[in-house]
């Protein structure tokens, strides 16, 4: 995120989120909650975030912005709707969600 221009801060006090950024363009701040991005190879490799809290249920827009998805040297930003799963494929990722990149 830093190679797109945005300030990025990580919340002192325990959050429900993980980073705060700061957008370069309209200096506006959003809640990112960083998850697991998985390759599901059983399913056409498939990419899947699970995005739940600790107690099963799903983050919502109260707890924050955008979730960005990380395997390994790739990470895919897009904004919480308050699912449970978000699954896409290579070719509608790069249409429904931001790849970061390795150097974000």
């Amino acid at each position: 995120m830093t190679s797109l221009g945005y300030e990025v801060a990580k919340p002192f006090a325990p959050e429900v989120y993980d980073l705060l950024a700061r957008d370069p363009v309209n200096g506006k701040a959003y809640r990112i909650q960083v998850k697991t991005l998985r390759v599901r190879t059983d399913r056409d490799n498939a990419l899947v975030v699970y995005a739940r809290k600790s107690n099963g249920q799903p983050y919502t827009q109260d707890d924050c912005d955008y979730i960005i998805g990380v395997n390994g040297n790739r990470a895919f930003m897009f904004e919480c709707e308050g699912l449970t799963e978000y699954w896409s494929t290579e070719q509608t990722a790069k249409k429904r969600w931001i790849e970061l990149g390795a150097s974000a």
